[in-house]
């Protein structure tokens, strides 16, 4: 072995812990500080206590609350996704079949779902409103998330 190279060992070391418990022990320095220890140790004591000395517990809460604000995020846009005030043009069912239904006095999605209550030959009595473009309009309304309503979904010749 070659000599000096190993650093000073202390036999007497003090360890002196956040709680105020102390101690002696054999160490290369002369004086630890510990946050933890047997007499505080929550493992030791059996009392119900968090051990935070870097800070991780309150990371882990920073990111559950993150994790939640997305999540209401994402259902509030889920729900304006189905909102029945969605104005009629956000559907894109083309030029003559929005301005047919903007003509009937239908401007958003809700008053197109009640309209499609009453039946198929309710939208197909809208002038310049086909059978072509009540089918865009189910599919665009489905593609949306909305349901349509069962009488709707009957085939009529």
């Amino acid at each position: 072995m070659r000599a000096n190279i190993h650093p000073t060992y202390y036999e007497d070391a003090l360890v002196i812990c956040a709680c105020g418990n102390t101690w002696t022990t054999g160490s290369t320095k002369k004086e630890i500080r510990t946050d933890v220890c047997s007499k505080c140790h929550p493992f030791f004591t059996g009392e119900q206590r968090i051990v935070d000395s870097e800070g991780q517990v309150d990371r882990f809460y920073r990111k559950l609350q993150a994790r939640q604000e997305f999540l209401d995020d994402k259902e509030a846009r889920a729900a304006a996704m189905v909102s029945p005030a969605r104005p009629i043009e956000e559907l894109e069912l083309g030029t003559r079949a929005t301005e047919a239904l903007i003509k009937a006095g239908i401007t958003n999605v809700g008053q197109a779902l009640e309209k499609m209550a009453q039946g198929e030959a309710a939208l197909l009595g809208i002038d310049g409103f086909g059978r072509k473009s009540l089918a865009d309009l189910k599919k665009k309304l489905r593609s949306f998330g909305y349901e349509l309503p069962e009488i709707i979904d009957e085939i009529t010749v």
